[in-house]
């Protein structure tokens, strides 16, 4: 479950060494040592939190462009909800989908049809007898990696089915396949459009599959300008849309949530209030619920750091194209408590119970706990971050783990020095 090749990165020559990423970041994943910020990869899950509140712009993505590419014959783009929010003045989804063609694509399948799919079988998968609730969405990989490194007990909640942007991949090169005989899997490209990092990392580290069917991903900011400049240029946009309401809404809190006509649901935005949430389910002190929709950015997929316009003004534009579409066009045969068919499964757990642990010895992993705890005792507990470490219990750890000194606590080594002078 750890990632291997990750999304958010540092730029160290931007970076002063203030504390605002350590104090934020939701898995103590930051120290700041030698002057300047360093990523500890094996925490990090790729939030963008970072990203989000460095005021240098020291933290960034990494991601995909159409040239990286090019080879390929055929090459789909997979637009999620929240690019239709980044337009002004849009009554016509057609427009952004006719506009990525003559950016250069052979295709487009969106994100929200695969959505509305997932949808109907998740109100399959809630009527099950004997499964953990309440069922927790894995459609955000921020959630399900945070469950991996902190709330493992949860990790049956998880719904084990594809998200959106895998689905919507898959049937995404059927469909190719199906229209374009010539081709070959080989041939096809599948293009994510993302809002944030995590799901460009999601790709390169797939959860729950064994290989991602999709090739890449490219920043909505990135691609902004060009869809716009095309744009421009469309007077009949062609009919490309397939999708409704129910999909469009994926891109704000609570859309996925709302969809399963049931009122046993919780929805929480922003990667602190999704923490406790989790941390209530995991204490059982949350009653009642049958689904629980975690959304790590601040107003959902449209509050990513990879969109270009402000999640409020964006969910307001998706509200106001809502009122063109039908409730869903993509259903699936069946009454609502038949089968989940295989195709619609992940291929494997989830979470593949990962923590960050002290060591692989158990004996030896608790004496490094109770070193961790006599160490903190000690420490002012200010939770200052002068010392580079988020809090005095991280602080305590590196000091375990050799990654840090006593003498890193500024208020400590004060109060010593002041001792020496009496």
């Amino acid at each position: 479950m750890a990632i291997k090749r990750h999304s958010v990165t540092l730029d160290v020559s931007k970076c002063k060494g203030c504390t605002n990423c350590i104090k934020r970041c939701p898995t103590e994943a930051i120290r700041v040592r030698d002057g300047h910020a360093i990523i500890k990869e094996e925490r990090c899950i790729d939030c963008g939190e970072c990203i989000r509140l460095c005021p240098y712009q020291a933290k960034k993505a990494i991601y995909d462009s159409m040239e990286d590419f090019a080879s390929y014959k055929y090459k789909i783009a997979l637009p999620a909800p929240a690019l239709f929010g980044q337009f002004d003045e849009l009554d016509d989804i057609d427009e952004i989908l006719t506009a990525l063609l003559k950016c250069g694509f052979d295709a487009v399948f969106e994100v929200s049809r695969a959505a509305e799919i997932v949808t109907e079988y998740t109100r399959r998968y809630l009527k099950k007898e004997g499964i953990e609730k309440p069922v927790i969405s894995s459609a955000c990989p921020v959630i399900v990696r945070l469950i991996s490194l902190r709330f493992l007990y949860l990790a049956d909640n998880l719904l084990p089915i594809m998200p959106p942007i895998e689905y919507a991949a898959r049937l995404a090169r059927k469909e190719a396949l199906r229209d374009n005989p010539e081709l070959t899997d080989d041939d096809i490209c599948v293009l994510f459009i993302s809002p944030c990092p995590a799901k460009v990392s999601y790709i390169k580290n797939p959860l729950g599959v064994n290989k991602s069917a999709v090739n890449g991903a490219l920043a909505i900011s990135d691609i902004y300008f060009k869809i716009r400049a095309k744009r421009k240029e469309i007077k009949d946009p062609l009919p490309l849309s397939k999708t409704g309401i129910i999909g469009l809404n994926w891109a704000g809190t609570g859309g996925e949530a709302t969809s399963l006509l049931s009122d046993k649901y919780l929805a929480a935005d922003g990667i602190e209030n999704c923490i406790k949430v989790l941390d209530q389910i995991d204490s059982g002190t949350i009653h009642g619920l049958e689904f629980v929709e975690l959304n790590a950015c601040n107003g959902g997929c449209v509050g990513g750091t990879l969109n270009v316009e402000n999640p409020y003004i964006a969910k307001a534009r998706l509200r106001s194209l809502r009122k063109y579409l039908p409730v869903s066009r993509n259903r699936v045969d069946g009454a609502e408590d038949a089968s989940i068919p295989d195709e619609v499964l992940l291929d494997k757990d989830i979470v593949d119970h990962y923590s960050i642990s002290l060591s692989s010895d158990r004996a030896s992993a608790i004496k490094r706990m109770a070193e961790i705890e006599e160490i903190y005792k000690t420490l002012p507990k200010l939770d200052c971050g002068s010392c580079g470490a988020p809090n005095c219990h991280a602080l305590a750890e590196d000091i375990v783990k050799c990654e840090a000194d006593e003498r890193d606590c500024l208020i400590k080594l004060r109060e010593n020095y002041s001792s020496k002078d009496k």
